[in-house]
C-alpha cells in the first residue's frame, strides 16, 4: 500500500461540484480583486474566532510582514521568535528590518519556552512572534503576562493553528495581531497562496487595508507607503466555503492522531505531548525516533511518506548566518530537529491507511 503524506486531490474531487460552482460564479461576475467575496470571508472568519476584524492579504508570510509594519517594527529593533519553525517567520521579520532574537523551546510542547523569554529582552525588543507549532497552541497566559510587563507587542503564527485554542479561546486572539497562512496543505488551505490578519484593534486592522493595497485611501491616492498583498475574490469564495468545513476537518485530524497516540504508545518512540484543557488541531502529527533517518527510509520502503518539520533549525541556517549564532545555542532545538518526524495526516486519510501506518511503525521496532 501507498500512504502519501497529504492529497489535496482527495478533496477536490470530493468537493468538484462546489468548488466548480463557487469559481464559475465568480468568473461569471467579473470582479476579481478585494470585491464582495473577500468581504464575506473576512467576516465570517472573524466571526468563527470572536475577534472584530479579519483582513485577508497575499499569504502568511505577508501577514507576518504587514503585522511588523502595521506595529512600526523597524531597522534596529528586535523580535523575539522561535528557531524550530517554518523559514517565512523569519522571513517577515527580516523583511521588516528588525532582528529575530531566537528562544529555545519547552522539550514536551516544541513551542517557545516563556521562561526563558525574559532573559532574551534588550532595550531593543519590541515585539514577540509566538509560533502555535503543529496545531498546539503556546502557554499565552505566561507570554502574555511578560509582554504586559515590558510593553511588546505580540503577533501570534497560527500558520498551522487555524481553530486551536488555548483554555478555551481562539490561538490567535491574544495579541495585537493574530496572523494566518491559507497555504493549500494548511487546515483551512487556499487552492493558492493566501493569508489573513486579525485582531480587534480597530486602527491597526485599517492599516492593515491601508498597507496591503498601496497605502491607498480612496482610488490612486496613497497615504502611506504600502505593498501588494491582497487576498483574490477566488481563493476568498473557495476559502468561505471550506471555512464551514474546518470544525468537521480537525475533529477528523484529532481522530486521526487519537489512533495514533492509542495504537503507538508503549514503542521506543516520543508521542506528542499536550495539554488536555487545550484544543490541539494537529496540523501535523510528530514523533520523536532515536533512529529517525533509518526509521524513515523503512516507511519509505514500505510505500509510506513522511516529512521533517523542521531538519534544519533557523539560527544554523546558511541565510541566517548573519546573526551569528551557533551549533549549541538553542539545545533543545537542535535535539529535537534531530530526532522529529510527522506521521501522515490528514482530513482524507482512509482508516485502512492509518492502519497501514500503525502496523508499519509497530513492525519497524519488532
Amino acid at each position: 500500500m501507498k500512504v502519501l503524506f497529504g492529497d489535496l486531490l482527495r478533496q477536490y474531487k470530493k468537493y468538484k461540484k462546489e468548488f466548480d460552482g463557487i469559481v464559475s460564479g465568480v468568473f461569471a461576475k467579473g470582479n476579481f480583486i478585494l470585491g464582495e467575496n473577500l468581504s464575506k470571508f473576512e467576516t465570517n472568519f472573524a466571526d468563527y474566532l470572536g475577534v472584530k476584524y479579519a483582513v485577508g492579504v497575499g499569504s502568511g508570510t505577508e501577514a507576518l510582514f504587514l503585522a511588523l509594519k502595521a506595529l512600526n517594527i523597524k531597522n534596529g529593533d528586535e523580535v523575539i521568535t522561535v528557531a524550530n519553525t517554518a523559514v517565512p517567520t523569519v522571513s517577515a521579520v527580516d523583511f521588516s528590518g528588525a532582528t529575530p532574537v531566537f528562544v529555545d523551546i519547552e522539550e514536551d510542547s516544541y513551542n517557545i519556552n516563556p521562561d526563558l523569554i525574559e532573559s532574551r529582552i534588550t532595550s531593543r525588543t519590541k515585539a514577540i512572534i509566538p509560533v502555535h507549532l503543529y496545531g498546539n497552541p503556546c502557554n499565552m497566559d505566561k507570554i502574555m503576562q511578560i509582554t504586559q510587563k515590558y510593553n511588546l507587542r505580540v503577533i501570534e503564527d497560527c500558520a498551522q493553528a487555524h481553530g486551536a485554542e488555548f483554555k478555551g479561546k481562539e490561538a490567535g486572539t491574544f495579541g495585537d495581531f493574530g496572523a494566518f497562512s491559507f497555504y493549500p496543505s494548511k487546515n483551512l488551505g487556499a487552492n493558492g497562496d493566501a493569508g489573513m490578519l486579525v485582531t480587534d484593534n480597530e486602527e491597526l486592522a485599517g492599516k492593515i487595508r491601508l498597507l496591503r493595497n498601496y497605502g491607498f485611501e480612496g482610488r490612486y491616492n496613497s497615504i502611506i507607503r504600502g505593498y501588494n498583498s491582497r487576498l483574490d475574490e477566488i481563493q476568498a469564495a473557495l476559502l468561505d466555503f471550506k471555512l464551514t468545513k474546518l470544525d468537521e476537518w480537525n475533529s477528523r485530524r484529532k481522530q486521526i492522531a487519537d489512533r495514533y497516540m492509542n495504537e503507538l504508545d508503549g514503542l521506543p518512540v516520543i508521542l506528542p505531548s499536550f495539554s488536555y484543557e487545550n484544543n490541539h488541531v494537529f496540523h501535523l502529527f510528530v514523533i520523536r525516533v532515536a533512529q529517525r533517518d533509518k526509521f524513515m527510509e523503512f516507511l519509505l520502503n514500505e510505500g509510506i511518506s513522511t516529512i521533517i518539520h523542521y531538519p534544519i533549525p533557523i539560527h544554523l541556517q546558511p541565510a541566517y548566518k548573519y546573526l551569528n549564532y551557533k551549533k549549541g545555542d538553542l539545545p533543545v532545538t537542535e535535539k529535537l530537529c534531530e530526532e522529529i518526524i510527522s506521521l501522515p495526516i490528514f482530513p482524507d486519510l482512509k482508516d485502512k491507511e492509518v492502519e497501514y501506518v500503525i502496523k508499519t511503525v509497530k513492525n519497524f521496532f519488532n
